[in-house]
């Protein structure tokens, strides 16, 4: 089972990077390969002028095509999601996300900022077919502490109950999501019922 990991921050440091990454390292503690794009790593020049034929560009388009689920990570600026990662997304074809479970994962400044993933993020989600979109997580900036010098950043413990309560969801969903059917696979098979009747 496959899930690719995106961060929406621009900066290196940011408490949406860190949610993504315990995300990440529990779904691998159950099982699951995770691979990670973060949107800062992509040249901007790519992301800009919409290069779809770029490197970078192809390798995130395949692995996408390829995963059972995203977990999308975003900070919220001004009740609306990352425009680096909306740029990102922007480069994945029309239906993309179709038959793909994905989890929101979201961090902003107060609460107030709650309602960015159901208003700005979820339809941008919808629009690329994603049918299962999971209840997201939110976290203020309260919830993640940066660790001092080389110390791991610390989530607060009620995230840390809300996080592992969203992994176990999203490992269940992608356990019972439907495989597609490869037009091959079910061209034979419409073949062998027509011939057993």
């Amino acid at each position: 089972m496959l899930v690719v990991a995106v961060g929406g921050s621009p900066s290196a440091r940011s408490r949406s990077g860190v949610l993504l990454e315990q995300a990440s390292q529990g779904l691998q503690a159950r099982g699951v390969e995770v691979a990670t794009f973060q949107v800062r790593e992509f040249d901007p020049v790519d992301l800009l002028h919409a290069r779809f034929n770029s490197a970078s560009v192809l390798q995130w388009q395949d692995a996408v095509e390829r995963a059972d689920g995203l977990i999308v990570s975003t900070p919220v600026y001004k009740a609306s999601f990352s425009g680096a990662l909306k740029t990102l997304l922007d480069l994945l074809p029309e239906r993309a996300l179709e038959h793909k479970v994905v989890l929101p994962l979201a961090t902003g400044g107060s609460i107030a900022h709650m309602l960015a993933v159901d208003y700005a993020l979820k339809p941008v989600l919808a629009a690329l077919k994603a049918q299962e979109v999971l209840h997201g997580i939110f976290a203020d900036d309260s919830q993640i502490a940066y660790g001092q010098g080389s110390a791991a950043p610390q989530l607060a413990d009620v995230l840390v109950q809300r996080l592992e309560s969203a992994l176990d969801t999203f490992s269940s969903a992608l356990a019972r999501r439907p495989r597609p059917v490869a037009p091959g696979v079910l061209n034979d098979r419409l073949l062998r019922s027509h011939f057993s009747i």
